[in-house]
């Protein structure tokens, strides 16, 4: 997740916003679709996590557990040394520790990704008309 530019990470960050749609959409036309399946899966897709299983991004469809207290889905993540992203589920969850981490290692963006990804997580009503993939 590292690799993004900023814009990129930033553009993911609003799929989780009031104006998501139009995020989701430029990230799917950009070259960008396992970022846009990756906010339908945290969205509640599973077609979307599927998809990232089949497309070689394993990681996130884990991500997607771990920010969900899957036990399996922290292991799996720490197996193949995706510690980044178990930190990232850490700070979702409002872990002092992993926010804190960031913060020290001047990775801001991803405090600010993180507390994105809660709060949506926060006060979501389910929606199924709202899923994509």
């Amino acid at each position: 997740m590292m690799n993004y530019p900023p814009k990129i990470l930033l553009a993911f960050g609003e799929t989780f916003t009031d104006e998501g749609e139009q995020f989701y959409e430029w990230l799917m036309e950009n070259g960008y679709p396992e970022l846009a399946a990756l906010s339908s899966g945290i969205r509640g897709s599973n077609e979307a996590i599927e998809w990232l299983l089949k497309n070689k991004y394993p990681q996130y469809a884990a991500f997607d557990g771990a920010i969900d207290n899957k036990q399996q889905a922290y292991d799996w993540l720490r197996k193949y040394e995706f510690d980044f992203l178990v930190v990232l589920a850490d700070a979702v969850n409002e872990k002092p520790e992993a926010i804190a981490w960031f913060n020290d290692n001047n990775l801001e963006i991803f405090t600010v990704l993180a507390a994105k990804i809660n709060s949506f997580r926060n006060n979501q009503t389910f929606d199924y008309h709202k899923l994509h993939f």
